[in-house]
């Protein structure tokens, strides 16, 4: 009977468990711009150029668009590029959107 009870507190609490440990993308803040998103990423955060923009591209909505940085490498480059301030090289926008569309 133990066995019986311990199995059902198990098979009711782990969707608890696994929901509140999810790494959905439900609770991903929106931001108004993907340079708004890179900025709080890279600057703050302090993640690499690359990584702020794979991150906010993938799981953040942007203008309320999910995921924003379009569907194929080189929409991605292009809109990255027209978003993003000039001190982000071209270089960094082309490896990050290669993985972007990669992951997606």
């Amino acid at each position: 009977m133990r066995i019986v009870r311990a199995f059902v507190s198990i098979s009711l609490a782990l969707p608890l468990v696994l929901a509140a440990c999810g790494g959905g993308d439900g609770d991903a803040d929106p931001f108004d711009t993907l340079q708004d998103c890179y900025d709080d990423h890279h600057n703050e955060e302090s993640l690499s150029v690359h990584d702020s923009i794979v991150v906010c591209c993938l799981d953040h909505p942007i203008a309320g668009v999910h995921p924003s940085c379009e569907t194929t490498q080189t929409a991605c480059v292009a809109h990255v590029d027209a978003e993003l301030d000039p001190s982000v090289s071209l270089a960094d926008i082309q490896t990050a959107c290669t993985d972007y569309v990669a992951e997606l």
